[in-house]
């Protein structure tokens, strides 16, 4: 029988895949928050050190970029926005590789688009790489390659990048982290009677129950593109985890019992293909 609570489905997983946006690890001055991922790999460390397996999954380098490089904030054509994301995303390595040497680990940097995940050589060259990774000790860090990516073949959100890459793992269980605590019914800061959704074992009836649109989005998806999400690994048996990467303790927290969000339900399923 599946788990029904947070605490209890990643009281079950060894293999865990965490995705991080953008709003989680911005400061809101727009800069880098090196304390937010200081944590956060102290929390992976000690996961790790349980037996866990972990796989990050991290937006951001724009944030990093902006954060590095004076004057391009105005620059909104593809081909800046290309060239940012290519400056941003080694000083968010950079930063990524510096929390995890406080915990003594390797992190290893993987940048996918779309076709990767459709090519069958692709693919399993990809999950070869993942599996060999996370079995010495490292941690995977992965996000769309933005500085190559167009339309046609960009997958276009850490999202659905984040449960691709999950069903390609096999994964016991997806966290995305967030600004907000879950699924709410409706927009939370403009409607006090908004609720929480904390279980959801059907997509559909929940998109029929909650109010969508631009005021409710967060993050560079949204709340539409976490639903996709869920849909497509819970369609594969892995459950998914909506939760608030503001705070304290976000990971340790949800794992002891502490935080609360929104827990999407596996559905039973023995087909774990892309």
């Amino acid at each position: 029988m599946a788990a029904a609570t947070i605490k209890e489905t990643l009281q079950a997983a060894k293999k865990i895949v965490i995705k991080f946006g953008s709003n989680s690890l911005a400061k809101e001055d727009g800069t880098i928050n090196l304390s937010f991922m200081n944590t956060i790999a102290a929390e992976c460390a000690a996961l790790m050190a349980q037996g866990r397996q972990l796989i990050v999954v991290s937006s951001g380098a724009q944030v990093a970029g902006l954060s590095s490089i004076n004057g391009w904030a105005h620059k909104k054509d593809l081909l800046y926005r290309q060239a940012l994301a290519a400056i941003g995303q080694v000083e968010l390595m950079d930063k990524w590789r510096a929390a995890f040497k406080e915990q003594n680990l390797h992190v290893a940097q993987l940048l996918f688009v779309k076709e990767d995940f459709e090519d069958y050589h692709h693919t399993l060259n990809m999950r070869n790489t993942l599996f060999t990774l996370v079995d010495e000790g490292v941690v995977p860090i992965i996000n769309e390659n933005d500085s190559v990516s167009f339309e046609e073949n960009s997958i276009g959100d850490n999202d659905n990048l984040s449960a691709l890459t999950a069903i390609l793992w096999n994964a016991d269980v997806l966290v995305l982290f967030s600004d907000i605590d879950g699924i709410y019914t409706d927009n939370p800061k403009t409607n006090s009677e908004a609720k929480l959704v904390e279980l959801v074992a059907d997509t559909g009836e929940l998109l029929r129950q909650i109010v969508l649109g631009t005021t409710n989005s967060f993050g560079t998806g949204g709340v539409k593109t976490k639903i996709q999400a869920a849909e497509k690994v819970t369609e594969k048996g892995i459950p998914l985890i909506l939760a608030n990467s503001r705070r304290e303790r976000p990971l340790t927290s949800l794992a002891d019992g502490t935080n609360n969000g929104t827990l999407f339900l596996a559905k039973e399923s023995k087909d774990k293909s892309l």
